[in-house]
């Protein structure tokens, strides 16, 4: 394994500051490239198996003293007053708010119904809020999710599935892994693959760091069953405009 030389600054329990030389896996150069290119790894969101060891609490206690630590080493003085509960709204914000769908005892419950009325058509919801986090900076994933179904004989409610939109984007993500998780979870509450996904969003680590490009937006999308079929696929898009 090949090794470069490097001075590492730590700080122990928030107060003395440690200097150290130190060597570094010449791999981790690799790291911009990877999330400036945004590369996923998995179609799960990758979970350690303890995971959901920790209490919530427990969690924000920790997250809590670790980001004070890191408003410290910034620079930043925690005794103002606009500053000091910062170290624990972001820890609240973490486990209880934007990251909440990590823990799958989050996870909306869908009920599911007889299409009494025999809907043979694709149904469409478009223009679904979606936020979320990208895995490689922590920063904002903001856009639009659209999603249809062609029913093969159950039905949800239609704010079921802006829940379940939701749920997959509040965790760090990769949009082209969100887009497929959503499709999945839909083809398994409704026991369909006519199932269409598409999410167009913008990524603030584009548009606020790296290239600093604040007019392009990605779109990613997932087709499965009938939404295969061209004219299928094309009739969606026309409801959508794309």
């Amino acid at each position: 394994m090949s090794y470069r030389e490097e001075m590492i600054f730590t700080k122990v329990n928030g107060k003395k500051a440690v200097k150290s030389v130190g060597k570094v896996d010449i791999h981790t150069s690799n790291y911009d490239e990877l999330g400036d290119n945004h590369i996923g790894t998995s179609i799960d969101t990758p979970l350690r198996k303890d995971a959901f060891d920790l209490s919530d609490e427990q969690k924000m206690e920790i997250i809590e003293g670790k980001f004070r630590d890191i408003m410290e080493t910034m620079g930043l003085d925690l005794n103002d007053d606009s500053l000091q509960g910062t170290p624990h709204r972001v820890a609240k914000m973490f486990v209880q708010e934007i990251f909440y769908g990590l823990n799958p005892e989050n996870k909306p419950k869908i009920s599911v119904f007889e299409n009494k009325f025999q809907y043979g058509e694709m149904l469409v919801e478009k223009n679904i809020n979606m936020n979320s986090t990208c895995e490689h900076h922590f920063l904002p994933i903001v856009g639009k999710a659209h999603v249809a179904y062609i029913s093969s004989g159950e039905v949800i409610g239609l704010s079921k599935i802006n829940r379940i939109v939701d749920y997959f984007a509040r965790r760090p993500q990769v949009q082209e892994r969100l887009t497929v998780q959503i499709a999945n979870e839909l083809k398994d509450i409704l026991k369909t693959d006519d199932v269409a996904v598409v999410i167009d969003a913008k990524h603030l680590c584009v548009s606020s760091r790296g290239i600093q490009d604040e007019s392009s937006s990605t779109v990613t999308a997932e087709y499965s069953g009938k939404f295969k079929e061209k004219a299928v696929r094309d009739e969606f898009l026309k409801y959508l405009k794309f």
